[in-house]
């Protein structure tokens, strides 16, 4: 592994700490992305392609974050604040809810080492992931499937592809422009009425009730987003 070429997402909302991570991680030879809350988290995500994501706990308590609102493909360390005490049942709720580690230290170097020994650990044992899933809907791309509730569901190609990136993206609205030129692309012209078309389709095979969504939520006079239960 090259660390030149190592993206670690930091998500915190505290200046200082921003500064002072900033500097040890890049220091060390890895590239940084900073967000400070859950959506720009997910947006990071999908553009930056990071192989860390290391979460400010107070951000984790202030958003509700859940570690499966995150990318089950990378490791993903949850960071006490280094002039706070760790709770120790807090400290053991995340790591039951899937944290890979709660660091509880001031010691930049330790942290070092820990994302270091995490990162050799999944890159030995790591393998293409083609399954995303939220909340009882379920996405195989490899095999070109979609569950809901464990059930199989008919989809088209073009509402597969439109609920592709509602998966990739939970919780982040997507503007209708967006999903347009993300599943036809931005030289196909097609009016957004005609994708209005597809996603209540799609709502009719994945929603238990079509006319009160539970997924799929529209956002009057922006577009639409995958909901996080």
């Amino acid at each position: 592994m090259t660390q030149t070429t190592t993206t670690v997402v930091l998500v915190t909302m505290n200046a200082a700490t921003t500064q002072t991570l900033q500097k040890a991680l890049m220091t060390n030879g890895y590239a940084v992305r900073v967000a400070p809350t859950l959506a720009q988290t997910l947006i990071e995500l999908r553009q930056a392609d990071p192989s860390m994501v290391l979460i400010d706990r107070q951000v984790i308590r202030k958003e509700k974050i859940r570690r499966d609102q995150l990318s089950d493909a990378i490791p993903i360390i949850a960071l006490q604040a280094f002039d706070q005490p760790c709770d120790e049942e807090e400290c053991l709720c995340e790591l039951d809810g899937g944290f890979d580690l709660v660091f509880c230290s001031a010691s930049y170097r330790e942290l070092i080492a820990h994302i270091r020994a995490i990162l050799r650990r999944h890159n030995m044992t790591k393998a293409p992931s083609s399954v995303l899933r939220i909340e009882g809907l379920m996405m195989d791309t490899a095999r070109h499937e979609v569950t809901v509730g464990g059930t199989l569901v008919d989809l088209t190609p073009k509402e597969f592809r439109i609920l592709h990136q509602f998966l990739l993206s939970p919780g982040v609205v997507l503007s209708r422009q967006e999903l347009l030129n993300r599943v036809w692309g931005e030289d196909y012209a097609l009016e957004e009425h005609a994708l209005d078309v597809h996603i209540h389709s799609l709502r009719q095979k994945i929603e238990a009730d079509s006319a009160k969504p539970a997924f799929i939520i529209t956002i009057r006079g922006v577009g639409y987003k995958l909901q996080c239960p």
